[in-house]
């Protein structure tokens, strides 16, 4: 199978630099006043770095809805660590990826022997499992209270030299960068990854795992090292959304957001590495413009999923794709 995404190199390099240019300059520039639009598009770029993860899962050909819990997993270490323990907001970031990757690892062991249906409901029971255990040890997590109140991240220095300064109350442009920060180097790892000899291994893995295992492939380990990446990106995308919403509850993150975060992959297209964050970037904005239907807003806005979905099954990029083939060029492979 031809690599997966991402195209040619210089394509994949252009594509990134349009990105991170609209992002880090035409958004500020245009809406930078607008403190609503801001939060969307932040809210977007750390949706879509959460979803990236579940690309992962995706090209090992697992269904993963777990990926909410370690979300859920990643914004409480950061809570805890920050509100009890003073830890900076800049080592729990990090941190918080390390511990939802080590308990991926604990996990994905056994539960990545089970495949299709059974994998996929195996990883939905972990969302609800974190969920119900933030409510149920509430001597650590404060129970349906939540962790409230944490503060911002200060500064992040080295040898006394100010790298980003204090975030301050109100202000919407910090969170706004570091999401776009988080965004731009979890897209280029990924599509790193998915270029390198290991994405191929991934991607055997998803075609054929017997014959993957028959060439001399650790399938095993290859499959726990994915999920483990995978929640490494739900913890650090976790630990982002309790700092900016400066709480933690164990309704932040839930079974119906594991359930989105495989939709952004899907609609955005599997094939792709930038496929979640197109398809997220898509369905929130269709969200966010079918505000003037109120009461009719999440009826229309599932029914434009299904239709995607069914009318665009291998995602929207697919068709660029497709325009290629029809007009006789050879298609970024």
């Amino acid at each position: 199978m031809a690599p997966n995404i991402a195209g040619s190199p210089t394509g994949a390099i252009a594509a990134g630099l349009l990105v991170a240019a609209i992002y880090f300059v035409a958004v500020p520039l245009a809406f930078g006043d607008s403190g609503y639009f801001l939060s969307v598009i932040t809210t977007m770029a750390g949706i879509s770095f959460i979803s990236f993860g579940v690309w992962l899962t995706f090209a090992i050909g697992r269904i993963n809805l777990a990926q909410a819990g370690f979300a859920l997993i990643g914004a409480y270490t950061t809570g805890i660590l920050v509100s009890r323990f003073g830890v900076s907001f800049w080592i729990c970031l990090p941190l918080s990826g390390v511990v939802a990757a080590a308990l991926g690892g604990l996990i994905g062991w056994p539960v990545l022997r089970l495949k299709g249906v059974y994998f996929a409901m195996i990883t939905l029971c972990i969302t609800e499992a974190c969920r119900l255990a933030a409510l149920s040890f509430p001597a650590v997590t404060r129970g349906a209270q939540g962790i409230v109140d944490l503060p911002l991240p200060g500064d992040l220095s080295i040898f006394g030299f100010v790298l980003v300064p204090a975030f301050e109350k109100g202000a919407r442009l910090p969170f706004f960068f570091l999401a776009g920060a988080l965004m731009m180097a979890g897209l280029t790892f990924m599509w790193l990854l998915d270029t390198s000899r290991v994405g191929a291994v991934f991607r055997s893995l998803r075609q054929n795992e017997d014959l993957a295992s028959s060439l001399g492939i650790n399938v095993a380990k290859y499959r726990v090292v994915a999920f483990m990446v995978s929640c490494f990106y739900a913890g650090v995308g976790g630990a982002f959304f309790a700092a900016m919403q400066q709480n933690v509850y164990p309704t932040t993150f839930q079974v119906i957001d594991s359930v989105y975060f495989m939709v952004y992959c899907f609609v955005g297209g599997l094939e792709f590495v930038i496929g979640p964050l197109i398809g997220t970037v898509l369905l929130m904005l269709s969200f966010e413009l079918l505000h003037e239907f109120q009461r009719y807003q999440t009826v229309i806005f599932s029914g434009l999923m299904i239709l995607c979905i069914l009318l665009m099954p291998n995602g929207v990029l697919s068709i660029f794709r497709r325009r290629q083939t029809v007009s006789g060029e050879k298609p970024d492979a």
